[in-house]
């Protein structure tokens, strides 16, 4: 049996993730390092950074170190009538950090469900996602968000693109007032501008949401969530799946639901997923999709959990111990659940709880 305490966190996540998505039918997705540079630049939008490490094959091909899962899994399966490809996947990634602004090899979980998609699939990748989250630590929050709801509402103003960029920026970051100006500037009636306030302006426990989204809009979207929240109702996690707008994925890629989660100690979100139908339609497939990824490389930032010592037991021998002894002492101490470190001096810097000289008596320090 593998001592837990002797994983990292991303480790571990890793060993209860696997379990948990093979319980729902997700199947092991495993890729190569790396993939032809033209799949990434063809769809650098998508990605987190289009800074993509690239080197020359020895066919003279321009290749990739990946920097993304998602494109792969959708390239590598093929459109069946009622069926669905169901992976899930643990890779390294290599891209840009937003922190240190330079490359790194970034430990990646996630899933992917492609095909004949609906809202049972839909839900099913929520719920796993907070499980997911949940399995880490059960401090934690995941946001859904509906942007089918927010491109409409957005295109009741206007088609501009410029509007739109401008206005996603400003619900993103819960800014209300100059969201209400920039409405005004494009002619928006009060009717439009209550709607897009309310996406700003009511967030959280999710029957509020819908109760607030439902004066303002009438539109069958908004049933869509009302659906999906009482499917939520039937999880432990429940109260910790909020609906929330500021969660705003790509919507050249992304189309209605998509979601985000956090962990108590992390200052950035940790989990990021959705609806990608625009990105399958655009890579030439016509499934529908949805999927996330869980950044494991961010667990770094949780409160590390140290017993304050490295060993259990420090064992000291010299010469004069015969060997079969020293190895008989490890067996019985490492038998008794014990971490043990034979040396035949104390190292400068080595945490013991406990000190055997066998060439004395024991003494507890």
């Amino acid at each position: 049996m593998i001592d837990e305490t002797l994983l990292k966190q991303e480790e571990k996540a890793i060993f209860a993730l696997r379990a948990l998505y093979r319980r729902y039918g997700y199947l092991p997705f495993k890729m190569s390092k790396f993939e032809e540079y033209e799949l990434y630049i063809r769809n650098k939008d998508f990605l987190v950074s289009d800074r993509v490490i690239t080197f020359n094959d020895t066919n003279g091909k321009l290749m990739a170190l990946k920097p993304d899962v998602t494109l792969s899994i959708i390239k590598s399966g093929e459109d069946v009538p009622g069926v669905k490809q169901k992976v899930y996947y643990n890779e390294n990634v290599y891209r840009v950090s937003e922190s240190t602004h330079q490359y790194k090899e970034i430990m990646q979980a996630g899933l992917e469900c492609i095909g004949d998609i609906d809202l049972y699939d839909i839900c099913e990748a929520i719920l796993l996602a907070a499980e997911s989250l949940a399995l880490i630590d059960e401090n934690f929050v995941l946001e859904v968000s509906h942007l089918g709801l927010l491109g409409d509402a957005l295109a009741r103003v206007s088609s501009d693109k410029t509007f739109e960029a401008q206005a996603i920026r400003f619900i993103a970051g819960k800014n209300a007032h100059d969201l209400r100006r920039l409405c005004v500037e494009y002619g928006a009636e009060e009717s439009s501008i209550a709607m897009l306030e309310t996406f700003i302006t009511t967030y959280g426990e999710r029957s509020k949401v819908i109760a607030a989204l439902k004066e303002v809009s009438a539109s069958h979207m908004v049933s869509e969530l009302e659906a999906l929240s009482h499917m939520l109702e039937h999880s432990p996690y429940s109260d910790r799946i909020h609906f929330d707008f500021s969660v705003v994925n790509d919507m050249n890629y992304y189309n209605h639901f998509a979601f985000r989660g956090f962990l108590d100690g992390v200052c950035e979100s940790v989990l990021s997923g959705g609806q990608y139908d625009k990105l399958i339609r655009k890579m030439g497939r016509n499934s529908g999709a949805v999927g996330f990824a869980l950044y494991l490389d961010l667990l770094e930032q949780l409160p590390k959990q140290s017993k304050g010592y490295d060993v259990d037991v420090l064992l000291i021998y010299d010469a004069s111990i015969e060997t079969d002894k020293v190895a008989a002492k490890v067996r019985e101490l490492t038998a008794q659940g014990f971490a043990v470190s034979a040396q035949k001096a104390v190292p400068e810097k080595l945490r013991y709880k406990l000190l055997v000289d066998m060439t004395k008596e024991g003494e507890e320090c």
